[in-house]
């Protein structure tokens, strides 16, 4: 097996662990953070540019909306680690304890999915059809879900901002943007740029009612 299966199973592991111990002891008290205080300190320090609610308006910022514990808590970790290259997110995540990892984490997971606001014109038949094609033949569904509400350590990425899933599909496309596994290197690495482009214009207007992830 590759060194970056042993690593993302590391790193899947570390963030396992990491939710795993946000729940305390039998008779512990007071060792946990209050579940509000990390929704007070999600609107100080996330909102600004994630959203009150989890949907950003701010360009190239991703909807958290929606998201899971597991990917929320991996992805502030991997910033934290500084294997993600994000220099905002980086100096929030560099200040966080394991118990931010998770008190954030969670509070993210509890944002309800919301959908995005209603386009200034219908969208495109014939390119949401391609986008379609283009996930089933890419088996973007089989890690996402037919409904690509993701769950545990996937994303959920119906209706994610457009210009953010451009920017990501096109980063893993050419390495620029590492995961913890190398799956959706593998996976986008053939795929044409404007091909990528289709999909990110599908996945953004995806026609599934948003649903609570029930998997975290």
């Amino acid at each position: 097996m590759s060194k970056g299966f042993f690593i993302a199973q590391a790193i899947a592991g570390i963030a396992m662990t990491l939710l795993a111990s946000a729940a305390p002891p039998a008779g512990a008290q007071g060792t946990q953070p209050a579940p509000g205080s990390y929704a007070q300190r999600y609107a100080a320090v996330c909102a600004s540019c994630h959203g009150a609610n989890g949907r950003s308006d701010m360009a190239g910022t991703p909807v958290l909306a929606g998201q899971h514990s597991f990917y929320a808590i991996t992805q502030l970790f991997l910033f934290r680690e500084g294997r993600r290259d994000n220099p905002a997110m980086s100096a929030v995540a560099k200040t966080m304890k394991d118990e931010d990892l998770r008190g954030f984490s969670e509070f993210i997971a509890t944002l309800p999915p919301l959908p995005a606001a209603p386009p200034a014109a219908p969208p495109d038949a014939a390119r949401m059809a391609r986008g379609q094609a283009l996930a089933q033949t890419h088996r973007c569904v089989i890690c996402h879900g037919a409904d690509l509400s993701g769950g545990q350590q996937v994303p959920r990425i119906a209706q994610q901002r457009e210009d953010y899933l451009q920017l990501t599909l096109h980063g893993f496309r050419t390495g620029k943007r590492p995961g913890y596994t190398q799956a959706m290197t593998e996976a986008l690495s053939g795929i044409p740029p404007e091909d990528l482009d289709t999909l990110a214009y599908y996945v953004a207007r995806f026609p599934g009612a948003a649903a609570r992830p029930t998997a975290k």
